[in-house]
Parts: C-alpha cells; structure tokens; sequence
C-alpha cells in the first residue's frame, strides 16, 4: 500500500509547468484505462492477500512474541489450526467499536470544523490551498488544517495521562486486534461507498476511469477526486486522517505499554517515537505541499487508498513500536546515537531534496541551489490538443545526485525505524523491505511515463543524471 507516504509525484526535477495538468493527455494521467493480465493478478492477489498479511503480522505477536516462522511451522507440523489460532484471537467488542466510531468521529470533527482548529491554534499553519489540475481541468480546493488537528489531539492525550485520566494511555494497544476489525469495516465501507457513488453521483464525471474490470476499478478507483459537498474530500481526509494522526498516538501507547509491564521505557522506544514522530509532523507541517504529491495529484480513491489508510497503514507503520513492547531494547548509547544521526540525515535529505525541487518551480529556476545558478535540462512535450508545452528538468543539487533522491532519503530514515528493534527477528524489517520495493516500483513507473512524455529530452536527462536512487549503484 502507498498510502500516505510523502513521496514527491517527481518527474525528475520539474518545475510548475511539469506539475499542472495541462499537457498530459488522460491517457497518461492516472491510472491505467486497461488492465494486462498481470496487472489484474496483482490486484486480485493484494485483495486476498493484504488482509491476511496485515492479520498475521499482528497475531504473531500477539500469540507468538513477534514470531513469523512459528505459526507457519505450526500449522505445518500440525502443533496448531487455523482454528486454533483464531479461537484464540481477540473478537470485535463493543469497547473497541465504541472507541474506534468515536476516534474516526471526533477526526471528521476537526476535519469540517477548521475554524474551530484555527481559533484553537491561531498561529499554525492552514487555510484553504489549491490542488493540481486534475484531468478534467478542474482545480479543487481544500481546507487545510491537519497540522492543529494533529495538535489538538494530542494535546488531548498528553492532558487525559497526565491530568484527567479519562482512559489509560495504553487503550490503544490493550484493544489493539478488536480495533483492526473495527479499521476493515471502516476501510472496505468507505472503498465500497466510493465505488457505488463513481456510478451514481460521481463529484466530477469527467475525472472517473471505468476499465470495465470490476476488481481493478474496486482496488485502484473509479473517481479521481469523491467528496461530500464542497469541503469533506475523501482523498485528502483518509491520507491525512484518521491513520496518520493516530500514528504517533499508537507509538506513544505502545510507549505506554512498556512502562507499564517493565517499569521503563528503553531508548529504542523512544527513538521510535521521536523518528516517526518528526516524519508525522513533517506531513502536516507541508500538507499544502503534500496536495502536489502523486497520492493527491495521481492517484485515484478506491480501496488502494481507503483500505490502505485505515488498516495497512496504522497497523503495519507501527510494527516498531509494537515489536518493542514485546521484545524491549536497550541499545548502548554508541548505537541510539547512530541510528539517530543516520535517520536524522535520511529525514534531511527528504526534506531538502524536495524543498530544492519546490524552489525551483516556484523561481522557474530564477534561484540559487547550494549556492549556484541551478543547471536544468530544457524539454517540451505535445499534449493531446496539439498544444506544444515547455518544461525544465532540474539536475542541480540533490536532484543532480540522482533523480529520486528524496526516495533515498525516506529509506534511510525507513531504515533507521526498524535499526532500533535490533536484530533478533525479521517482523520490524518488514517495514524497510516494502518501503524498498514500494518506491522501486515508484520510480520505474514515474520514469516510465516521463519517457513516454519526453521522449529524447528524458534522454538527455538521463545522462545528466544517470543513477535513480543510489550513486554509483541504481
């Protein structure tokens, strides 16, 4: 699942003329209008797989301290059942629906309400921005306010530990599984809403994609842009809220957690939540910028995104802190100061690579990177009204050093996540290995359609810059 992770729609380095839509033929634009056999494999896998995955992950902990190979190996050798392990898995309560329906609830609050979030915290960012230009030409606007949402919330959690104590700070995690039930529900209702409205009451009918394949208009979506009325944009909402604004509040139970069952919270816990919660913040800070990105700006909303952000996110970003809980690592301080510098220089690399592509868009190259006159490569295109475009491809900088670099940063920073967990079992790298292949694939299909787009001026790029991640090596 690609949902919510900060990852620049980059076409290399391109500037404001690359990012409207403009000249990009729908064809092109969005997901696919066909669907290969191999395409509708792959949904049909992720389908059934995905909530299988995201189930046997948590239950392994639950039942197996983090094991993956021992419930195969059990269910193997016959040792346990499938009914066994399910029989002992914690049922949907009432509890956890309760707390669950009151959470997405309260979000939505925040979400409608952002005068309320700009009285509350006057001096934050927000307001209304605009988005891309989507297919059909249009330019949505949105409210943007997840950055004292996130505040509110969490000046909420810190004020009930330490001065109300309406519920235990380790609610989340004692109601952990009973919640994952409550999370499917939300995310195939919405996928299944979504899809059922893109037939009936489409937002914009000129922004749906039907391939006619059931399965992958279900999984990649049918409408570019669904919302409710003007303002509530499902897109926008379920990227940002609820998964993203219960991330570090899930980090800081399972925190919780382990003071209560040891008595102390170790060092790797609390890089955990320090990491993450620096790459959380991040989000908000720039989700203005973050309406530019290929979730946003590409991505069409089905259960890819919908299921994705409910479930796979919080469940699966989260196996740090929730490993942590059951194997608690102290690291000597040698090692807490590495992985922190290591994820500290990952986060800056993302951050400033993506700034320098920012600057240089909104300068039209009219600025200085790392001190000089930026070097670009000038192309054009022709859009399908015959329409001849131009557009400048930046290779200075950090752009100049590969041309998905800010990917390289945003391991690195994956990386340093699942380093602080040790090495005694393979569930916290779960996380670094589908980060790897996730934006591997993401830059072969970005570069796929600049090629197409360009022809020989991506060429040209190319050589100019001719590693995609890692000097030297891809």
């Amino acid at each position: 699942m690609a949902a919510c992770r900060q990852t620049q729609f980059s076409e290399g380095g391109k500037s404001k003329s690359v990012m409207n839509g403009a000249g990009t033929s729908q064809g092109q634009w969005g997901r696919a209008w066909k669907v290969d056999w191999f395409s509708l494999a792959c949904v049909i896998f992720l389908l059934l797989f995905a909530p299988f995955i995201v189930y046997y992950f948590i239950m392994s902990c639950d039942q197996y301290s983090c094991s993956l190979t021992k419930p195969a190996i059990d269910l193997v050798t016959g040792k346990a059942s499938l009914l066994d392990i399910w029989h002992k898995t914690p049922p949907l309560t009432w509890k956890a629906a309760t707390l669950y329906a009151s959470w997405v609830i309260f979000q939505v609050f925040l979400y409608m309400l952002p005068d309320f979030c700009h009285k509350f915290l006057p001096y934050f960012r927000g307001g209304v921005q605009e988005g891309a230009v989507t297919p059909a030409g249009a330019v949505l606007k949105y409210e943007v306010n997840g950055l004292q949402a996130w505040l509110i919330t969490h000046i909420l959690w810190f004020a009930n530990a330490y001065h109300f104590h309406w519920f235990s700070p380790t609610i989340i995690f004692d109601n952990w599984i009973p919640l994952l039930w409550c999370a499917n529900i939300l995310g195939y209702a919405v996928s299944i809403f979504v899809m059922i409205k893109a037939y009936y009451f489409p937002s914009n009918a000129e922004d749906c994609k039907f391939t006619g394949n059931f399965f992958y208009d279900f999984m990649m979506g049918i409408e570019f842009n669904p919302r409710l009325g003007k303002w509530f944009d499902f897109k926008l909402f379920f990227n940002g809220r609820p998964g993203i604004v219960a991330w570090t509040l899930i980090n800081l139970s399972y925190a919780a957690k382990q003071q209560e069952l040891y008595g102390q919270v170790t060092n790797s816990m609390i890089l955990v939540n320090v990491l993450q919660g620096i790459y959380v913040l991040d989000f908000f800070w720039n989700e203005a910028w973050y309406l530019k990105t290929m979730d946003i700006s590409h991505d069409h909303f089905g259960w890819y995104l919908g299921w994705g952000d409910t479930v796979w996110l919080p469940y699966l970003y989260t196996l740090q802190g929730l490993y942590l809980v059951y194997h608690p690592v102290h690291l000597a301080t040698s090692s807490a100061i590495g992985i922190l510098l290591f994820g500290l220089v990952g986060y800056y690399i993302f951050r400033m690579t993506n700034h320098q592509k920012d600057l240089f868009r909104r300068t039209d190259g009219n600025c200085k990177i790392w001190g000089r006159k930026p070097k670009y490569i000038e192309c054009s295109y022709t859009s399908a009204d015959g329409i001849k475009h131009h557009s400048k491809l930046l290779t200075s900088g950090f752009w100049g050093v590969a041309r998905h670099f800010n990917y390289t940063g945003d391991l690195m920073g994956s990386l340093a996540y699942c380093l602080c967990c040790g090495f005694e079992h393979i569930l916290p790298y779960f996380y670094i290995i589908y980060m790897t292949i996730l934006l591997v694939h993401r830059c072969i299909r970005d570069e796929h359609r600049c090629s197409s787009k360009y022809g020989n001026d991506w060429k040209k790029y190319t050589d100019a810059v001719p590693y995609r991640l890692i000097p030297g090596l891809f």
